[in-house]
C-alpha cells in the first residue's frame, strides 16, 4: 500500500519525497515544525487528530519568528492534514510531522530573501515511553538555549541540537531523561516535553517567560486540572523543589503524560504514579479519544 506525505502542494508517494542536499534547512537548521498526534478509536471506527488548530496556530507563531511566510491558512494546513490521513488509511495511534522550511539553495545563514516551503510526513506512533513505568531523570548540566539565543517559544528544528544534547547525556548516565534548567537556574522543561510538580496539592508549572516551548499538552493539562478541582500555578521553580515534590510528570504530544519516579537519584513521593497525576492521565487519555463531549472541540474526525 502506498504511503503518501504532503510535499509542494501535492499527496505523493513517500517513497519518491525527497529535498535536494543544498537545502538551506537542511544546511542551517532553518525550519519550524509541530508534532500532532491521531488517535484510533475502534470502538467507533475513527481516527481524531487532536487540537490540530492549535498547533498550526504555533507553527505560525515559530514562522513570524523566523521570517518565514506561510503559504496556507490555519483552515487549509488543517484540511490538508485531515486529507493526508484519511490517505494513508490508518487503523492505529498516529503521529503527525509537519515542517515549514527555508528551501532555497543559498550558502550563509540570512532568513530574509530565502525560500519558504512545506512538508507534511506520517507515521504510526505509539508510545514513547512507558506510560505506567516512571521515569528516571537527572538534573542535565546543559541549559536550555535562551529567548534571546535561539528562542524556545519557537519550535526551530535547529534548537534541537540542545535537546539532543540534553537527553543522549542523559541516556549515557543511566537516565530516561533530564531536567533543563534556565540560563538564570530556574526549571524549564525537560529535554522536549513540559513538566508539572505536585505540591501540597497544588499543581505547578513553569511560567512561560521561563525559556520553555509553550505546550499544547500543557495548556491540555492547565484546562483538565481546573476540570477536575486540582488548582493550578504558573510560577519560577527552583532546582530543589524538584526533589521534594509530592508528585512530578512530564507531558508533551510525544511524552503524552508520563509520571516521574526519581530525579538525581531521589525518589519522586513513594516512587510510583501519583493519585494527581493518575486523574489527569486517565482523563486526558479518554478526551484524546474523542470519549469525552464536552472537549470533543479539540478532536477532529479523519474518516467521515
Amino acid at each position: 500500500m502506498t504511503e503518501y506525505v504532503f510535499m509542494n502542494g501535492e499527496y505523493v508517494d513517500a517513497s519518491t519525497a525527497s529535498i535536494p542536499i543544498r537545502t538551506h534547512a537542511f544546511l542551517y537548521g532553518t525550519s519550524v515544525f509541530e508534532g500532532i498526534r491521531a488517535y484510533y478509536n475502534p470502538d467507533e471506527s475513527q481516527m481524531y487528530a487532536f487540537r490540530v488548530k492549535e498547533h498550526y496556530e504555533r507553527l505560525l507563531r515559530s514562522a513570524k519568528v523566523m521570517w518565514m511566510k506561510s503559504p496556507y491558512s490555519i483552515e487549509e494546513y488543517c484540511n490538508i492534514t485531515k486529507e493526508l490521513l484519511k490517505k494513508n488509511e490508518y487503523k492505529t495511534d498516529v503521529y503527525i510531522r509537519p515542517t515549514l522550511y527555508k528551501s532555497s539553495f543559498k550558502v550563509g545563514p540570512t532568513l530574509t530573501d530565502n525560500e519558504d516551503s512545506f512538508l507534511i510526513f506520517t507515521t504510526p506512533f505509539g508510545n514513547y515511553f512507558e506510560a505506567e513505568k516512571g521515569l528516571k531523570l537527572c538534573v542535565s548540566s546543559w541549559r536550555r538555549t535562551s529567548d534571546n539565543a535561539i528562542p524556545p517559544r519557537a519550535k526551530v528544528s535547529g534548537a534541537y541540537a540542545n535537546a539532543a544534547l540534553i537527553k543522549t547525556d542523559a541516556h549515557e548516565s543511566g537516565f530516561d531523561d533530564a531536567v533543563v534548567l534556565s540560563d538564570c537556574g530556574q526549571v524549564a522543561e525537560g529535554s522536549a516535553m513540559n513538566i508539572f510538580l505536585v505540591i501540597n496539592g497544588v499543581l505547578v508549572t513553569s511560567n512561560t517567560t521561563d525559556d520553555i516551548l509553550v505546550g499544547v499538552t500543557r495548556n491540555t493539562v492547565i484546562e483538565l486540572a481546573r476540570e477536575l478541582g486540582i488548582p493550578v500555578r504558573e510560577r519560577a521553580i527552583d532546582r530543589t523543589e524538584l526533589y521534594i515534590a509530592d508528585e512530578v510528570f512530564c507531558c508533551g504530544t510525544g511524552a503524552q503524560i508520563v509520571p516521574v519516579e526519581s530525579i538525581d537519584h531521589r525518589p519522586v513521593g513513594d516512587g510510583k504514579m501519583g493519585e494527581i497525576t493518575r486523574q489527569i492521565s486517565k482523563l486526558y487519555y479518554d478526551v484524546v479519544r474523542g470519549k469525552v463531549d464536552k472537549y470533543k472541540h479539540w478532536c477532529t474526525p479523519v474518516y467521515d
